[in-house]
């Protein structure tokens, strides 16, 4: 049953994960499953008390399956009072792959592979980190989170473009029709998926994906246009920004 909470009825809220243990010490992550750090687990905590305090409340929450964005999603919750909706989780909403440049620092990455390949797919639209190698243990086939998947789906390395392509089916088949019921509906996942899923709710070029900033533990309130319901804008983000 969608919501009819004054305050919340009919939005949608991106949340980026809180600080992950890598986040703090300047690492790529992508799909490596790191956990929370305390500043991460503290600004769960203080994204979740100002959503409710403002008002905010949701019929669903969809995460990735990487525990950073499902322990930020659990503590959210907790701290609305709200573990009793469904959260449902998916590959889909996980991080951006960033192949072998996983674990290193910015540095440690450019050192290895020359600065170019590194900065390109920071900030090219197209470009791909450099991929894992088919005997590489980190290749996600062998976890068991991934059994359904098919293969040629499961990357070695993303691109901005990549991210965008496998976020869009989940988008427009699993989210953008409960928003459409009238569902506020809450996503915790990570930077680079937010800033997709971004462009895909506002219609921006995908192009703007890497200009889209989204910090840790900050909600991005989503609202549909009145002139054009099927069409949403960012509206103000919540008071959490300031704490």
């Amino acid at each position: 049953m969608a919501s009819d909470s004054q305050g919340a009825a009919g939005r949608l809220v991106l949340l980026r994960h809180g600080e992950s243990e890598w986040n703090r010490d300047k690492r790529f992550t992508g799909w490596t499953d790191v956990g929370l750090s305390a500043a991460g687990r503290a600004q769960a905590t203080c994204a979740g008390v100002h959503l409710r305090r403002d008002g905010f409340t949701f019929d669903l929450c969809f995460t990735s399956v990487l525990r950073r964005a499902m322990d930020t999603a659990e503590i959210v919750l907790q701290s609305m009072q709200l573990e009793h909706i469904r959260v449902e989780q998916t590959w889909r909403l996980n991080e951006r792959h960033y192949g072998a440049l996983q674990g290193m620092g910015a540095w440690r990455a450019m050192f290895r592979y020359g600065p170019l390949p590194v900065l390109r797919c920071k900030y090219q639209f197209a470009a791909r980190p450099p991929a894992l190698a088919l005997d590489d243990p980190r290749l996600p086939g062998g976890d068991p989170r991934y059994a359904g998947v098919p293969a040629d789906e499961l990357p070695r390395a993303e691109s901005y473009a990549d991210t965008l392509a496998r976020l869009r089916p989940y988008w427009e088949e699993r989210i953008a029709p409960e928003l459409t019921r009238g569902c506020c509906v809450l996503v915790v996942s990570h930077k680079n998926t937010l800033r997709a899923l971004a462009t895909l709710v506002e219609r921006r070029s995908g192009d703007d994906v890497g200009k889209i900033r989204v910090p840790t533990g900050v909600p991005l309130v989503f609202a549909p246009d009145e002139a054009a319901p099927d069409r949403w804008y960012q509206s103000t983000p919540t008071e959490a920004k300031r704490s």
